[in-house]
């Protein structure tokens, strides 16, 4: 009786010194991030790296730029990589976010079916978007308060068009950027996609997709891409040490070549431009 209580009493010492789940506890980082750097895969390329440098575990949840600022403002996550430069300088001067960082950048491009019933292929931006809403074209929004969405109300605004959003030629889809392009490709009509979700979807169609790029190259479609730590001051939870290590990690030598290094159909889908 002596030696089975000695036993019990040996493994109840051993138990108490295991964490709850019998396993080390890993160091976990909360993302939010834009559907573009998901569906893309390029975070499925580089996160599992920075997990084997760091020890850090990152998981992410992938939404508008909109959504993903206010996940920060709400205290849900840790560290934010998004892509609408005005909105984040106006998060970081609220108190909400510090440390923003440039890491990434790819353009955004106009996207329709190859006959091109509009006529918008090689045209300026503001041409494009005139004969879009002249021929009443079926054009494809994100109306999701993403990064991309918020260009593209910038690009009518500043060709001097109205938002046509009530506009029945107008669609709406409250989706991300893959499922929008989908729907444009199902309607037969026009969108706006930053170029590495379009080469992914290219990819998705093996290199002959129903939609091509028409319009492209203007200096005002640049898709700048931006890490942002939450200010520890205003969410007193935010796990400000790991995003540093994140930041400090995704701004280096390694991840900067992977990135440059990641492609599809031999293109490249983001280029890297941290300082």
């Amino acid at each position: 009786m002596k030696r089975l209580l000695s036993i019990v009493a040996s493994l109840a010492l051993i138990i108490c010194f295991l964490p709850a789940n019998g396993t080390a506890q890993k160091k976990q980082l909360m993302m939010a991030t834009t559907t573009s750097t998901d569906n893309t895969g390029l975070l499925d390329y580089i996160i599992p790296k920075f997990e084997e440098n760091t020890g850090i575990e990152l998981k992410w949840t992938a939404t508008g730029t909109g959504k993903a600022l206010k996940m920060g403002e709400n205290c849900d996550v840790d560290i934010l990589m998004v892509h609408a430069p005005a909105s984040e300088k106006k998060f970081v001067n609220n108190g909400f976010g510090t440390d923003r960082k440039e890491i990434m950048y790819n353009d955004f491009v106009i996207i329709g079916p190859a006959q091109d019933h509009a006529a918008i292929k090689g045209k300026s931006i503001k041409d494009a978007l005139q004969l879009i809403k002249s021929k009443k074209a079926i054009f494809v929004s994100r109306g999701d308060n993403s990064g991309t969405n918020k260009k593209e109300l910038f690009l009518w605004q500043s060709s001097h068009i109205p938002v046509p959003e009530k506009e029945r030629w107008y669609i709406q889809t409250g989706q991300g950027m893959l499922a929008t392009i989908n729907i444009a490709t199902e309607r037969n009509g026009y969108t706006m996609s930053d170029r590495g979700t379009y080469i992914k979807y290219e990819a998705n169609r093996k290199g002959n997709p129903p939609l091509k790029i028409l319009v492209e190259g203007d200096a005002v479609l640049l898709n700048q891409y931006s890490v942002i730590a939450i200010n520890k001051n205003h969410c007193s939870n935010a796990r400000y040490d790991l995003a540093k290590h994140f930041i400090k990690w995704i701004t280096g030598t390694e991840a900067q070549q992977m990135i440059k290094n990641f492609r599809l159909l031999g293109k490249q889908l983001f280029t890297p431009n941290a300082k």
